[in-house]
This record gives structure tokens, C-alpha cells and sequence, in this order.
């Protein structure tokens, strides 16, 4: 067993037993996170139950790494290994999948999360120049989160929009014809709150 896990499967009974017989040495910080991660992975649990409830998991894995990413904000390798193990799959099968997939991210992501459409459409009206801009403004790279957590910036190959292109999609809202102009006016109502 490693960090209350059984046959691939969490135990909270017994990482419950260990913290409370002190076989398990954890500090306070480590506590809380270790109970974070057990209840969220027993929502995954819950989530991938149901949908066996429903008949086979065949076809799934997708909607599942979908629950675990709004869980967790982030797919870390941990979280794959235990749905690879709930579904019986390679966890290269589940890496290949997140890996392929720009939606999924295997770092953590930032508080909002800004998508700069590069599909063709998009780049040839310049989309490359919003990019630039988003860049310059919140001074990090596309694939990056800013230090403070608060946005991260993809650039993302189509979002299905080409005719409101260039097109930017922060936290799901789409924003279309954006210009480099319009970009602090975005950042500044997600880090003003007004989106929250």
C-alpha cells in the first residue's frame, strides 16, 4: 500500500486507521493535502461508479479524464495511474489520450484559462498578433501560467469559430474579432473579478 492506496484503489478507512494509530507520520500541511486528494479522487470514484452503473465503461475514458481535470484543475500523472487502474487500461493508453488532446493539461493551470485560436482562419486575420499581445502583457509564453496563478495561455489550433475570427476563449466565454487592442481590456475583467 503507498499513500493510502490498496489494488489501485483508494482506502480513506485506512489511511483514517494509520493517521489515527500514528503509523502514517504526516505533518498538519501534508494532512490537509492528503485529504484533498482522497476526496477528490473518491469524486472521481464516484463518477466513473456511476457510469459503470449506467453499463460499460468502454468509451469513457474521455468523459472521465474530463470530471478528473474539473476536480483537479489538472491532470497529474497520479491521478492518470489511478483511472488507468479503475478502467483496466495501460496508463500509456491514458498518457496517449491526454497527451493528444490540447484540452487536457498535465500542469497545473491558472485560476482563468485564455485559449488564442490559431486555426488557419484565425492566424490569417492575426490571431498571431492577439497571441503576441496576451504574451507581452502577462509576460509569460503560451503553455505557462503566470506566477501569481491567476491566467494561463494557450494557443490552440481551432476552436470551430472561424467566423468571428481571430477567436479567444477565456474560461469557456468566446470573445470574437479581438485585435491586440482588446486584449487588456480582457485581462482586466477576469483579474478585476468580474467574472467570477
Amino acid at each position: 500500500m503507498k499513500n493510502g492506496y490498496l489494488n489501485g484503489i483508494i482506502n480513506l478507512e485506512v489511511i483514517d486507521y494509520l493517521l489515527n494509530q500514528g503509523g502514517l507520520a504526516v505533518t498538519e500541511n501534508e494532512s490537509k493535502s492528503c485529504c484533498q486528494d482522497c476526496v477528490r479522487l473518491t469524486e472521481i470514484d464516484s463518477f466513473i461508479d456511476e457510469l459503470a452503473s449506467r453499463g460499460t465503461l468502454d468509451g469513457k475514458l474521455i468523459a472521465i479524464l474530463h470530471r478528473a481535470q474539473e476536480t483537479y484543475g489538472y491532470l497529474p500523472e497520479e491521478v492518470q495511474a489511478h483511472i488507468a487502474r479503475r478502467l483496466s487500461l495501460p496508463l500509456a493508453k491514458v498518457y496517449g489520450v491526454v497527451s493528444f488532446y490540447s484540452f487536457f493539461s498535465m500542469v497545473p493551470r491558472g485560476k482563468h484559462v485564455i485559449d488564442v485560436c490559431m486555426g488557419t482562419a484565425c492566424f490569417v486575420v492575426g490571431a498571431d498578433k492577439v497571441l503576441a499581445e496576451f504574451k507581452k502583457q502577462l509576460a509569460i509564453e503560451s503553455g505557462e501560467t503566470t506566477p501569481d496563478k491567476l491566467f494561463s495561455l494557450n494557443a490552440l489550433r481551432c476552436v470551430g469559430a472561424c467566423g468571428l475570427a481571430p477567436v479567444v476563449v477565456v474560461d469557456g466565454k468566446m470573445y470574437g474579432k479581438v485585435t491586440p487592442q482588446d486584449v487588456a481590456k480582457i485581462i482586466d475583467e477576469y483579474r478585476g473579478g468580474a467574472s467570477e
